[in-house]
């Protein structure tokens, strides 16, 4: 059975970077793609360029928003066959730098996108697809859930509850013909590692991977997917080292001080956008 052709299929934060890829993946496929997004203006762009490719409609998305949120996947289902068959859950914020110099404000925004909105959205989505005993949901996460880094305390915590509420809710969800993923990219080719240099053997992805990831894993589920598979094993062996052995291996693969240093000028716009990241931002 084909689980993207003919499917609807709703994706957070995809009017750019990763999500965007996703969506582009999933036309392809014959999928109808719903996208969300807190910036009006870069979502309408995006859906007038989507549309060329398949079926794509476009809402404007707050996902640390309840009401918002339940808006969205009302209207994915309205534009559907009246339910929701895929929820990719990929909206999130990487503000980086000291931990020490992180603002409550920056704080609040990260946790409220990277893990409420999962939570979230995984609460809405999931009770239709219970009772149709049919449904998947995919988390998009990071090795950073895996592989604790200076200069992302908060990020890391907040992905790595992703991991662990996706293996979870995996389980919960099984015994209901459910099935819940989460994807775990490393640094990827977007606006969140703006101003960072990798010196390291570990080098940034693509979007198009991880979209290809995604597409890979609703033919083929499974719980736990890196990109590129082997980084899995990194991450596992990362986990077991000691302190002097995990800090170590950072070193060695140039992740101890990529977000302890890095050009703050040409990260700016970023970061400014990521550490208040709550709020539909309206078109001027």
């Amino acid at each position: 059975m084909d689980n993207i052709s003919g499917k609807t299929i709703a994706i957070t934060g995809a009017a750019r970077g990763i999500g965007y890829a996703t969506a582009k993946a999933l036309l392809a496929r014959g999928a109808r793609v719903v996208i969300g997004d807190r910036d009006v203006a870069v979502l309408e762009s995006a859906v007038s360029d989507l549309v060329k490719l398949g079926q794509a409609t476009g809402y404007p998305l707050d996902v640390t928003d309840r009401e918002s949120f339940e808006v969205f996947l009302d209207k994915a289902r309205s534009d559907g066959a009246g339910h929701l068959d895929v929820l990719i859950n990929n909206a999130g914020v990487m503000p980086v730098g000291p931990f020490l110099k992180e603002t409550e404000q920056s704080i609040r925004s990260s946790l409220e996108v990277n893990v409420y909105g999962v939570l979230t959205g995984c609460q809405l989505a999931l009770p239709e697809m219970v009772s149709r005993r049919s449904g998947h949901v995919i988390n998009i996460a990071s090795l950073s859930g895996l592989i604790p880094l200076p200069g992302q305390v908060v990020y890391v915590g907040a992905k790595y509850a992703v991991v662990g509420l996706s293996t979870a809710l995996a389980d919960e969800m099984a015994p209901h013909g459910v099935n819940v993923s989460v994807i775990m990219p490393p640094f990827t080719n977007t606006e969140l590692i703006s101003g960072t240099t990798s010196s390291g053997p570990i080098k940034p992805v693509e979007p198009e991977d991880i979209a290809a990831a995604v597409v890979k894993t609703l033919d083929k589920p499974k719980t736990h997917v890196s990109v590129p598979a082997p980084l899995r094993f990194t991450a596992q062996l990362a986990q077991l080292l000691p302190p002097k052995g995990r800090r170590g291996m950072n070193k060695a693969l140039g992740l101890d001080k990529v977000f302890l240093e890095f050009d703050a000028a040409k990260r700016k716009s970023y970061e400014d956008r990521a550490r208040t990241a709550q709020g539909v931002i309206e078109k001027d």
